[in-house]
C-alpha cells in the first residue's frame, strides 16, 4: 500500500482535515536542548522550511510557544501569512505562558523579533486564555483549529488541568474560539485519563509508538479508537534514532540512546536494508499505518530533511518486510503495517 503524505483525514468529527503528514515545530523554532545532537534551525531556515512544506502540499503545521521560547509561532506566523487560511491546519499548545525575563527590558532580540522570554506553565483558566491570545499574535492569525494542553504530568500538574485547563479547552472549543482540542503529553497514565474523562477531539503521542516503541499499542490506541479520538504521533523518529544510519551515538526520547535500544534499532535496520528500504521510511509508514493514527510530525531542521520526510512517507515496501521483522520479534505479530 502506498501512503499519499498529502492525504487530508478529519480529526475526530470535527471537520479539521490534517494532511497525513505534518511539520513539527520545535526544530523549525529554534528548540534548544541540553544535547548538541539536537539540531535546529536558525530563522531563515525555520521559515523556509515551513514554506516548502506549504508548497509541497502538507497541510499541517504544529507549534507550541515553548518550541524556541516563541520562536517557532513567530516563524510560522513569517512563512504561512498571506497564504489562504482555510487552506491549512494550525495547531499549538497551552499550558505555558512565556514571561518577559526583565520586566523593564523590552529591546527585540535577533530576527525573531522578541524580548527575552522565560517559560511558566499556568494551567489556570486566565493562563490557558492569555497563552492562547499570545499565540495568536506570534502566528499572526485570527485562530488555530486546535489546540492542546501540553506537557501535564501526574500528580498536582494533573490534577490542575483536570480542574481548570481542560474545562477551559471545552468552553473554547463551544463558543468556537477553537474547533478542535486535544492534550500532548508523554505521560501515557495521564492522557489515558483525560480520553476517557474529557471530550477530546485527538491526542499528540510522543514516544509511545513507534517502529522501535510500542507502549501504546494495546491499551491506549484502542482506547482512543473506542472514543473516536483522533492521534497525531509526535516523535516518529523517537527524537533521531530512527533517522540516523547509527553509525554514532544517537538520541532515544530526548536523551542519550542505550545500547540496548541501538541493538534494537540497529536489527530493525538490518531488516530495511535487506529489502532495499529506508529505515526512516519504515518509521514513517508504520506509525500511520495504524486505524486510529490521522497524521505524523516530524521536526526537520533543514528544508532537505523535510523533502526526505515527504519521500519516505511514498516509498515503496514490500509487505515481506513487516513479515520479517514480526518473525524476528521486533513488531508485535498483531501491530497494523501498510
Amino acid at each position: 500500500m502506498i501512503i499519499d503524505p498529502f492525504e487530508r483525514v478529519q480529526i475526530g468529527r470535527t471537520g479539521v482535515y490534517v494532511s497525513r503528514l505534518g511539520l513539527g515545530g520545535a526544530p523549525v523554532g529554534g528548540h534548544q536542548s541540553a544535547d548538541p545532537l539536537y539540531r535546529v534551525a536558525s530563522y531563515p531556515e525555520g521559515v523556509a522550511i515551513a514554506r516548502r512544506a506549504y508548497e509541497l502540499g502538507m497541510r499541517y503545521f504544529d507549534t507550541a510557544p515553548f518550541y524556541g521560547i516563541g520562536r517557532s509561532e513567530v516563524r510560522y506566523g513569517a512563512a504561512l501569512g498571506g497564504l489562504p487560511r482555510r487552506n491549512f491546519v494550525i495547531s499549538t499548545k497551552v499550558a505555558r505562558v512565556l514571561d518577559l525575563e526583565d520586566s523593564n527590558e523590552l529591546a527585540l532580540i535577533g530576527p525573531d523579533g522578541l524580548p527575552s522570554l522565560l517559560p511558566r506553565f499556568d494551567l489556570s483558566r486566565d493562563g490557558i486564555l492569555r497563552s492562547h491570545r499570545e499565540s495568536l499574535r506570534r502566528l499572526v492569525t485570527d485562530y488555530v483549529d486546535i489546540l492542546f494542553l501540553h506537557d501535564t504530568r501526574a500528580g498536582e500538574m494533573e490534577e490542575e488541568a483536570v480542574k481548570t485547563a481542560l474545562p477551559a479547552l471545552v468552553e473554547m472549543r463551544r463558543q468556537g474560539t477553537v474547533r478542535a482540542i486535544g492534550v500532548g503529553t508523554s505521560d501515557l497514565v495521564v492522557l489515558d485519563r483525560y480520553v476517557r474523562e474529557f471530550s477530546l477531539d485527538v491526542v499528540l503521542l510522543p514516544n509511545h509508538y513507534t517502529l522501535l516503541t510500542h507502549t501504546a499499542l494495546d491499551g491506549f490506541l484502542p482506547l482512543c479508537e473506542a472514543q473516536r479520538v483522533s492521534v497525531v504521533i509526535g516523535t516518529p523518529y523517537n527524537s533521531g534514532i530512527l533517522a540516523s544510519d547509527l553509525s554514532s551515538p544517537v538520541l532515544f526520547n530526548y536523551q542519550r540512546a542505550a545500547p540496548d535500544v541501538q541493538a534494537r534499532a540497529r536489527a530493525l535496520a538490518a531488516v530495511c536494508n535487506r529489502h532495499g528500504v529506508e529505515l526512516k521510511a519504515a518509521a514513517l509508514q508504520f506509525v500511520l499505518a495504524h486505524p486510529a493514527v490521522v497524521s505524523t510530525i516530524p521536526g526537520p531542521s533543514a528544508v532537505e530533511q523535510l523533502e526526505e520526510n515527504v519521500a519516505m512517507v511514498g516509498a515503496e515496501i514490500p509487505h515481506a518486510l513487516w513479515d520479517e521483522m514480526k518473525a524476528e520479534g521486533l513488531l508485535p505479530e498483531h501491530a497494523p503495517v501498510p
